[in-house]
């Protein structure tokens, strides 16, 4: 399979980068992204582009992809409803719809988040502005689209977060999340499940759309890489 990954600097894209490069039926990884990962690997290509709500200059290169794991996301937190929409809904669908056209046989998964409401008419503003977006992407034309809807998600092999409050609470807290997601695996996730799951949603069909957690733990069990290590 050849991958794309969008939002491999943040915690979950750097998961699914790991399991990407480690499996044995991806030939190939091109990240699109703002900024270099500073990562050198066989399989990895880097598409470094400014403008990630306008790819007419780089469509030459987007094609010819078999899936594309949408990793990229911001909080919520300060933003006014038209800000996050901007940064959620009218990002991800500027990606989408250029990748739709240019592989219609593509599979498109898509990071989103538990809670996320599909009626879009409820109270949370995120929730709502999740739902716009994934109800957007599943009337695209892709082969496929999948909906991840983690909860919690525990880092793994040296992988941090971003966001500066986030390491501190993953690292603050990974002496009691740690025992935690060996006894509630379906409910608390760890990168390298999502990452596995995101792989195998790729690869095979899939008959759910909207995937929770224990569903993403579940299809991660059944990876083709592996069980869901971790």
């Amino acid at each position: 399979m050849k991958i794309m990954i969008f939002g491999a600097t943040g915690m979950v894209g750097q998961g699914a980068l790991r399991e990407a490069l480690r499996a044995a039926d991806v030939e190939q990884v091109l990240c699109v992204g703002r900024t270099p990962l500073g990562l050198s690997d066989p399989k990895l290509r880097e598409l470094v582009h400014a403008d990630l709500f306008d790819y007419r200059a780089v469509e030459a290169q987007l094609s010819g992809y078999d899936a594309c794991l949408f990793c990229l996301g911001v909080s919520s937190g300060g933003m006014s409803e038209a800000e996050y929409t901007r940064l959620s809904y009218d990002l991800t669908l500027a990606a989408a719809t250029t990748l739709a056209r240019l592989n219609p046989r593509m599979r498109f998964v898509y990071v989103s988040g538990a809670g996320t409401d599909s009626s879009e008419q409820g109270r949370t503003m995120w929730a709502r502005v999740k739902g716009r977006t994934e109800n957007a992407l599943r009337r695209l034309p892709f082969q496929a689209v999948y909906l991840f809807r983690p909860g919690a998600i525990q880092p793994l092999h040296g992988i941090v977060s971003k966001t500066p409050a986030y390491r501190w609470l993953y690292w603050a807290t990974k002496p009691l999340l740690t025992p935690l997601r060996k006894l509630m695996p379906r409910q608390i996730l760890s990168t390298e499940n999502v990452g596995l799951a995101m792989l195998e949603v790729s690869r095979s069909q899939t008959p759910t759309a909207v995937l929770e957690s224990a569903d993403i733990y579940a299809i991660a069990q059944r990876s083709a890489g592996g069980p869901g290590r971790g």
